[in-house]
């Protein structure tokens, strides 16, 4: 079974919950425990302390170490510090007199620890109490309570008065044992430990799966909202709050709904501007052919020519739109070389020079480049750019009007000026005269003002040569169409 967003989510908050919780546990306890033993291991050297007192004071009465040599109650005494009524308990010996881990019968004199607790200690079973633990050497290092076998690895507590040395306290290793109360507080405290850590543990999942509704939720939108832009609702759109990456993702969605609605209308308006484009022609013949059938009108040649005309302004369409087709797919083939704009420029102005001299215009030319210079580019395509550019101006220019042709060079680039005099463009419609099909008298027909393609196609040529071109008003009162082309 797949697992959705929200699932997801919430589980991993919840692992990240229940890793924390154990991990804080888990380093609550090991500091616990670890502040546990640090005051065991200060009161069993505070134990030590007393004891060390106790013996060297007893030393200071005796003067030596005979008597705690002769009688091992007394150092058990000493070990307990039970004083002179454990003395005088110890012959007759009761239950509450002793620890539970002290044995009733002490063993051999100078014998220490007793036998039970060198089993404790050779197996590593547990702790052993302190007491059990501690040898008495003299000061030549003599046993005095202890075990020769148990002394290597021994730490030595040295017993002084008045700066001379009595005797040293040997203690085996081994870990301190914790009293009754400290042991029951450590398993009181753990047991709420882990009651604290189930409570925060239940109270990461019921915050979690909230927070975790909460940040799918938009992710529910921008699905809902993908879904009807597959159904073809353009219109679809996610609202979107906050700055963080979810709010980013829905801007992104919503810029691509936008693009995708401007992408449909375009289409619609190019679908509709195609067929309105063809339907003129065609609408032309069909009424030509049928007042020849009705009789209406005789087939002579006038009526052939004119056929004839309509035939070819319609196959002259067909073409545009599939150059234009074809740039807009990137389909046209461009095949680059060293190409002198120049060149092409001038050629393509001899060829169009007498259409101009027939319509009463006047065409100039001017080379201010400091040298020839070359570009990489395909001259064909470059042609094709500057003859609609040219027809352009041809076809709108006034009779009488001028048209001048620049080319200059300002670093790399290479800069062609085109500049017209009356009519001009309405400044509102500067930035639409390089759309398809636009035109800026939308009562012109094809017989007049063309389809509006051109421009179209000059745009495609010149972004594919990695330029631009752009349209200004003409000092001279027409149009100004700038194309920069990029150098080496």
């Amino acid at each position: 079974m797949t697992l959705g967003v929200h699932a997801k989510l919430l589980v991993t908050l919840l692992i990240a919950s229940l890793l924390a919780v154990l991990g804080t546990s888990a380093f609550v306890r090991w500091s616990f425990e670890r502040g546990l033993t640090e005051l065991v291991n200060a009161r069993e050297a505070g134990r030590i302390h007393e004891i060390a007192d106790r013996l060297v004071s007893l030393y200071a009465q005796e003067g030596s170490w005979d008597r705690l040599r002769e009688d091992k109650r007394l150092w058990v005494a000493l070990l307990l510090g039970r004083g002179e009524r454990m003395l005088r308990e110890l012959g007759r010996p009761r239950r509450d007199h002793f620890p539970p881990w002290m044995p009733r019968n002490l063993g051999e004199p100078g014998v220490w620890p007793p036998g039970h607790a060198l089993e404790h200690l050779s197996e590593g079973d547990g702790p052993v109490p302190l007491e059990l633990r501690l040898m008495l050497l003299d000061g030549s290092g003599t046993l005095i309570y202890g075990r020769e076998s148990l002394l290597q690895g021994a730490r030595r507590i040295p017993l002084e008065l008045d700066g001379n040395t009595l005797g040293e306290l040997a203690m085996i290793p081994g870990p301190p044992v914790a009293e009754w109360p400290e042991l029951e507080f450590q398993a009181r405290q753990g047991g709420q430990l882990w009651i604290i850590s189930a409570g925060m543990l239940v109270l990461s999942a019921a915050l979690a799966y909230p927070l975790s509704r909460r940040l799918v939720r938009p992710l529910s939108a921008f699905q809902v909202t993908m879904g009807r832009l597959a159904a073809g609702d353009y219109g679809a759109r996610v609202p979107v709050q906050g700055g963080d990456e979810i709010a980013r993702l829905g801007r992104d969605l919503n810029a691509l709904a936008a693009a995708l609605e401007q992408h449909e209308q375009a289409r619609r308006r190019w679908v509709a501007d195609i067929s309105h484009e063809l339907r003129t022609p065609i609408a032309l013949l069909r009424a030509e052919l049928e007042a020849v059938q009705d009789g209406v009108r005789a087939l002579d040649p006038g009526v052939v020519e004119r056929l004839h005309g309509d035939t070819l302004r319609l196959g002259r369409l067909v073409d545009d739109l599939y150059q234009l087709s074809m740039s807009d797919l990137g389909a046209l083939s461009y095949r680059m070389a060293p190409t002198d704009v120049g060149e092409v420029l001038e050629a393509d102005l001899g060829a169009l020079r007498p259409r101009f001299a027939a319509a009463g215009l006047t065409l100039s030319f001017e080379d201010r480049r400091p040298s020839r210079t070359d570009i990489q580019a395909d001259p064909e395509r470059l042609s094709q750019l500057f003859r609609n550019l040219l027809s352009n101006s041809l076809q709108y220019t006034d009779p009488g009007g001028d048209l001048k042709v620049c080319i200059d060079q300002v670093g790399t680039r290479i800069l062609v000026d085109f500049q017209d005099t009356a009519p001009g463009v309405p400044p509102e419609a500067l930035d639409q005269l390089f759309e398809r099909l636009y035109r800026v008298d939308q009562s012109r027909s094809r017989h007049t003002g063309g389809a509006g393609l051109g421009l179209a196609i000059a745009k495609n040529v010149a972004e594919a040569h990695r330029g631009r071109i752009s349209a200004q008003e003409s000092p001279a009162g027409g149009l100004w169409i700038r194309v920069e082309l990029p150098g080496e």
